[in-house]
């Protein structure tokens, strides 16, 4: 074995080809951007440990019921609508299943992209959006080694329970040894820096430096073990940033300010009044995120310069390379794709009937009965004992200004609809677990075209099912029919989601700055409830 390799210089047209590649990529994904919010197109984000560190968990635990409706809706409706249609696919059970599996998750990267570009990340709509598409790319992420396992040549029960069995318990052991151990160590870490704050250990956890090391390292830990284990590396990644925000947000944590004065005060040798009321209130720290360490700022900045210009073009260039293209235009291919692909975009559609249903199917009804109950209040008072014998002059006044009040408030009523909705909304909160009714269509129909996108994760199960061989061995080296199929609609959705979303996004904006201008106020949150941060 040589001692060491013998360094040769890339070429000239080697460099040309990479350095255009990489500048072409973000060329076209700031382009797109800037036109319909549909940057996924030209470049997917790879995000999921990011996806982690971005969940909000006062807002997930607020709108749980709801996002675990949306997400089941889009699990179940693409594994159902597969096995449908197995007669077209002429696929089997197993291979039907892993269509379905591949069509089940939804474009994590391409949800962030949408809503950042939108401004809609910190809303209602977004917490909700965001939360389903994390939970089916979970589900995605766990069929990922389901999917693997199949492949192998001795299948028993072990190859599907296991993968999802280590799943849950990496999700339920981390949370409990994060409440139980994570929690006791990070309070006595606080009390120690709080009693020591020019010590070595104070400094030192104080520093970037050290968050980088330990997210990383734990990053790493996770991933690994998860991996032995038999379960999705990428799930690992998520619960790790999943953790990591919580630690930030949810762990009592010291306040810079605080223990700079605290480090001052040490210091100095004369103490006053003034400066032990703050050594006391550095005594009991608040709750509070952590300030230059926290899992999102080391993400932003160790992590995305490299991750958004170099690894995330050539990750999914590479996943696009491995597209068939040529073998796609066939024409049975072709129309068996386009079919599928309708169905698969109605099946996530359908997830933006939850936000409908907080609407009660009842609400119309019981309008109805408000305006029946007054006349069948004066028709019984007229067929009363002994009310034929009374003046009809006194029996009617009473009805006619009972009638015109209900009039003056029906009109009263009536102008509601047309107060600016900025007065009320920052009264609502993401926090809150019922949302107000939405003023329009716009908040189901952007929750469900965003839910279309599939991305990378449906890209990597058909991959991994043709590579096992689950869509079945074709001669001479073609691609199995099913896995063209899958291809067209997992291409057709992540097309045609973002840029769908992008549209009815940009006619919201149109449509709050036309209100704004009509009526010279503050502009109208057309999204209602759904709209507001």
């Amino acid at each position: 074995m040589e001692a060491s390799l013998p360094y040769h210089e890339p070429s000239i047209t080697v460099i040309a080809i990479l350095s255009g590649f990489v500048l072409l990529l973000n060329l076209i994904n700031h382009g797109l951007d800037k036109l319909a919010y549909c940057g996924l197109i030209g470049q997917v984000a790879i995000g999921i440990a990011w996806g982690g560190l971005s969940t909000s968990f006062k807002s997930l635990k607020a709108n749980l019921g709801l996002s675990s409706a949306v997400a089941t809706t889009g699990i179940l409706l693409p594994i159902g609508f597969s096995f449908a249609v197995m007669s077209m696919l002429d696929a089997t059970p197993l291979q039907a299943f892993a269509a379905g599996a591949a069509l089940c998750s939804t474009s994590l990267g391409t949800t962030f992209t949408i809503l950042g570009t939108s401004g809609l990340s910190s809303t209602r709509l977004g917490v909700v959006l965001t939360s389903a598409a994390m939970m089916d790319d979970v589900v995605g992420l766990i069929m990922v080694q389901v999917i693997s396992n199949l492949g192998s040549d001795s299948f028993d029960a072990v190859t599907v329970v296991r993968p999802i069995a280590v799943s849950l318990a990496f999700a339920i052991v981390i949370p409990i040894l994060c409440r139980f151990i994570v929690v006791p160590a990070t309070i006595r870490l606080n009390s120690y820096r709080v009693a020591n704050p020019s010590s070595r250990i104070s400094k030192v956890v104080g520093m970037n430096q050290t968050a980088f090391v330990i997210h990383t390292g734990y990053l790493l830990g996770v991933v690994i073990g998860a991996t032995f284990a038999g379960t999705s590396s990428l799930l690992a990644a998520y619960i790790a940033g999943a953790t990591i925000s919580w630690w930030d947000s949810e762990v009592p944590h010291l306040n810079l300010d605080i223990d700079s004065s605290a480090a001052a005060e040490s210091e100095q040798t004369p103490t006053t009044d003034h400066q032990n009321v703050e050594d006391s209130s550095a005594q009991t720290p608040t709750p509070k995120i952590m300030e230059g360490g926290s899992g999102a700022e080391v993400f932003h900045h160790f992590y995305e310069p490299v991750l958004q210009r170099l690894l995330k073009p050539f990750f999914f260039a590479s996943i696009g390379f491995s597209v068939p293209i040529t073998q796609m235009f066939t024409g049975p291919t072709v129309w068996r794709g386009v079919i599928y692909t309708i169905l698969m975009i109605f099946a996530k559609l359908a997830c933006g009937l939850w936000l409908i249903s907080f609407t009660s199917p009842f609400r119309a009804l019981a309008r109805t009965i408000r305006k029946i109950m007054p006349t069948l209040q004066k028709s019984s008072k007229t067929l009363a004992p002994g009310a034929q014998c009374t003046d009809t002059s006194a029996r009617e006044g009473p009805s006619d200004s009972h009638q015109q009040s209900e009039e003056r408030d029906a009109v009263t009523l009536q102008s509601l609809p047309d107060t600016d909705t900025s007065q009320v909304s920052p009264h609502t909160r993401n926090s809150t677990p019922k949302p107000e009714k939405a003023l329009s269509l716009y908040p189901a129909c952007i929750v469900g075209i965003g839910m279309v996108a599939r991305g990378e994760i449906g890209y990597l199960i058909s991959a991994l099912a043709e590579s096992k061989g689950i869509f079945g061995r074709s001669e001479n080296g073609q691609s199995s029919e099913i896995f063209l199929i899958v291809t067209w609609a997992i291409t057709l959705c992540t097309v045609v989601g973002p840029i769908c979303v992008g549209l009815i996004v940009n006619r919201v904006r149109k449509l709050e700055n036309g209100s704004q201008k009509a009526r010279g106020e503050t502009k109208r949150n057309v999204l209602g409830a759904w709209g507001v941060s």
